[in-house]
């Protein structure tokens, strides 16, 4: 399972994005804990120090402990607080509410010196659990010389109040990324076998949902390659077949007596022949093929006359349509000079005009024009048939494509279109079916004429 890059790659999506809700929602509860201590404790000083100021006050008016101590607690009416005060002795002199000392133990003295305030939380007692922070603080007033240890409280929700912090942060955070976590489910779930599913997109306007629509489009280019890779190794599958089966039937008839003529054996060794031939054929045309999708097609290219090339394929298609009564016409050429790869313009040539002469009716005529026009050449060639059917058109350049008409030339040589496509593209060119009908059928390939070093044969 961790083989797998795919899962390996959504496993670290998954960490790192976990690893990222964890943080915020603790930096979230450590921020409001901090703050609402600050708030807490300003509050708490404040009110001690305020006692503290009432008590010297009244003890300078009164010089009674006890009833500088009440006057003093009663002073500050702060609900939400407790107070009290105790003597030297640690003495109860005064407390609001009553019973609030009981509830809350005094400071031990060592932790009350030099007269700072102290600060802690603690746990009141028969609170149930109630938490409080506390402030104390002992001071000796002037002039008499006493000392009093002055103490207060405030209630606080710490627990449930963190909770719901660092809660309230995780579901913000979770609800902001939620689109992430569900793209990366949904990204482990696709494979080969279901490229046809795709990322849920909640808001295509959004930066995630434009990251879910590449990420979909993407999906839908994987399906269509991965679609178009399987039906080419069905096809090809197919093509290879035949010859393979004839070659084994040849081999087997010819093997199931224990002696031949030597005509039988001719017989079935042309068949094997022929056979192996069509097999070193397709095998080539699906190698260059699969270089020319890898981008890998090399092109030698060097400088020549491409109206002399016309003229020869020209020349060699005619013999062949010799057969089937049918005449190849080529109008004078104007001189035309090239800078590109011979050969395969030779082949690209070649398949058009044999997928011409194979295809159309006997007694028809084929036509091969060069012309150049705004800095391109135009090959042409053309044809008398019937044309080709309107629903097979736009599969002629489909790979193993077969029209169901037998009359049809609609890549009936099976790859020979696709490659002479592929050659006119890799020379910064094209390759169309210009039109097909009733009167005829029409492909132009458009190479370009300033290419590399042409103008070396451009006549003086």
């Amino acid at each position: 399972m961790f083989d797998s890059v795919r899962v390996r790659l959504t496993l670290w999506h998954v960490g790192i994005l976990a690893l990222l809700l964890g943080t915020l929602s603790a930096g979230l509860y450590v921020l409001l804990r901090q703050n609402f201590y600050e708030r807490a404790d300003g509050i708490l000083k404040s009110v001690c120090s305020a006692t503290v100021s009432i008590l010297g006050k009244e003890l300078s008016e009164s010089g009674l402990d006890e009833l500088a101590a009440r006057d003093a607690v009663k002073t500050l009416n702060l609900p939400d607080h407790t107070l009290a005060i105790f003597d030297a002795q640690e003495d109860l002199l005064a407390e609001k509410p009553a019973g609030s000392s009981e509830r809350i133990a005094l400071p031990r003295g060592e932790l009350l010196r030099g007269g700072a305030v102290y600060l802690d939380t603690v746990r009141a007692a028969g609170g149930e659990g109630e938490l409080r922070r506390l402030a104390a603080v002992r001071v000796t007033l002037q002039p008499m010389g006493r000392t009093y240890t002055v103490v207060t409280s405030l209630s606080i929700a710490v627990p449930l109040g963190l909770l719901l912090a660092g809660f309230g942060g995780w579901f913000l955070a979770r609800k902001s990324l939620a689109p992430v976590l569900a793209m990366s489910e949904q990204a482990l779930r696709i494979g080969a076998e279901n490229l046809d599913q795709r990322l849920p997109v909640v808001n295509p306007r959004d930066e995630l949902g434009r990251l879910a629509g590449a990420f979909n489009d993407l999906l839908s280019r994987l399906s269509s390659a991965f679609g178009m890779q399987r039906q080419f190794m069905a096809d090809a599958s197919h093509e290879l077949r035949t010859p393979v089966s004839v070659i084994r039937t040849a081999t087997s008839v010819t093997l199931e007596k224990e002696r031949r003529t030597e005509d039988e054996y001719r017989s079935a060794l042309n068949i094997i022949d022929e056979q192996s031939r069509r097999l070193t054929r397709v095998v080539n045309d699906m190698f260059k093929l699969a270089r020319a999708d890898a981008g890998r097609l090399t092109l030698q290219k060097h400088a020549f006359y491409l109206d002399e090339l016309v003229g020869e394929m020209a020349r060699a298609a005619g013999v062949l349509g010799a057969s089937k009564d049918i005449a190849v016409h080529l109008p004078p050429l104007p001189e035309s000079p090239c800078y590109g790869d011979e050969d395969l313009l030779r082949q690209m040539i070649s398949n058009l005009l044999d997928n011409a002469v194979k295809h159309a009716p006997r007694g028809v005529s084929v036509s091969l024009s060069l012309q150049r026009i705004d800095g391109s050449y135009l090959v042409s060639v053309s044809d008398t048939g019937s044309g080709i059917p309107g629903e097979a058109q736009p599969h002629v350049f489909e790979r193993f494509f077969r029209a169901d008409q037998a009359d049809s030339r609609a890549a009936g040589a099976g790859l020979g279109l696709a490659i002479a496509r592929s050659i006119a593209e890799a020379h910064g060119g094209s390759l169309s079916l210009e039109r097909s009908d009733a009167s005829g059928t029409t492909f132009v390939a458009t190479l370009p004429a300033n290419s590399g070093e042409a103008g070396e044969l451009s006549p003086p």
